[in-house]
């Protein structure tokens, strides 16, 4: 006797599913993208031009991935262009899939005059502070203008861009939270500073490569990564300084597995008075290697000279 085969509720759910995903797909743009951006830019770019190109070449490659292996079914176009295009987030879960989390909270008016305050003072800083400062301490100018360009950008616009999306209900939490109240290293790169790359290095490298590499060669080839990124976008363009931000974050790699080692714990570096003053001796005492002169004085200095924050003067 034939019989049609019954439809169970767990067949239905396992046919809803999307399909696996490998774990290289979607890697293929942040791998290659990247190569031709010194083949395709014209030969009379400045430097600090191919420095933005490479930086918006890279983040667009992880935006992909991130956006590639993570379904979001269901959602609105908007949502996912808004992920895309108008979020500067690497956490594309949190954004796609608002079922599997409670609705955000609005932010209070505190939190938008706050991002306010922020946006506005790195705006001081860039064409304020910046312009009085004289160009014989071209390092000193250079060193300025990034932190009016970070207060603009990380701590002033993307905090008013996570205030306005979560204001819309979708979950997008600012991506720099209080990086001077960190009390450790792990504190401090895991959840004060840029957390949208920290979202993209712990999904695809730190989880994937701890059944391989164990606990330790994942952290450290997390780091590695991110200090190989850095090169590319800060050394590359500068022409000089390669592997001075690798040895940082190689540095950082290490620091956190130390104060995480019985010799850290017992030292008390993971937290508390003694914790803090590890984290500022580890982020701001090789901060040199990371931010080296060759890109300080060849690439930052002309920019903030192209965008009108100083006078263009001979740079010593």
């Amino acid at each position: 006797m034939h019989t049609e085969p019954v439809n169970t509720a767990s067949d239905t759910a396992r046919r809803s599913m999307p399909a696996p995903v490998r774990w290289w797909q979607g890697w293929g743009p942040l791998l290659l993208a990247p190569w031709l951006v010194p083949l395709l830019a014209p030969g009379d770019w400045p430097r600090w031009a191919i420095m933005w190109l490479l930086a918006f070449t890279i983040f667009s490659g992880c935006k992909w991935l991130t956006w590639r292996r993570t379904p979001g079914c269901g959602q609105p176009m908007w949502r996912h262009l808004g992920y895309l295009f108008l979020w500067p987030g690497l956490d594309a879960r949190r954004f796609l899939e608002p079922d599997r989390l409670l609705p955000p909270r609005p932010p209070e008016r505190a939190e938008w005059l706050a991002a306010v305050g922020k946006l506005t003072a790195g705006l001081v800083i860039l064409f304020g502070l910046v312009r009085l400062l004289p160009m014989e301490y071209s390092s000193l100018v250079g060193w300025a203008g990034m932190l009016g360009i970070v207060m603009v950008l990380h701590f002033g616009l993307f905090h008013l861009l996570s205030c306005a999306w979560r204001s819309a209900g979708v979950e997008a939490k600012p991506l720099m939270h209080r990086p001077l109240a960190a009390t450790s290293l792990a504190d401090f790169w895991g959840r004060r500073w840029n957390t949208a790359f920290r979202d993209f290095t712990h999904r695809f490298l730190f989880r994937p490569l701890t059944p391989l590499l164990g606990t330790v060669g994942a952290v450290l080839a997390g780091f590695t990564f991110s200090g190989l990124v850095h090169d590319a976008v800060i050394s590359w363009p500068a022409g000089g300084g390669y592997g001075r931000p690798t040895a940082f974050f190689m540095v950082q790699g290490v620091g956190l597995l130390a104060e995480r080692s019985r010799a850290g714990r017992a030292l008390g570096l993971g937290g508390g008075a003694r914790g803090r003053l590890f984290t500022i001796a580890l982020v701001l005492g090789p901060a040199g290697l990371l931010f080296h002169r060759p890109f300080v004085v060849g690439v930052v200095v002309p920019f903030l000279q192209a965008m009108g924050a100083v006078e263009c003067r001979k740079i010593s």
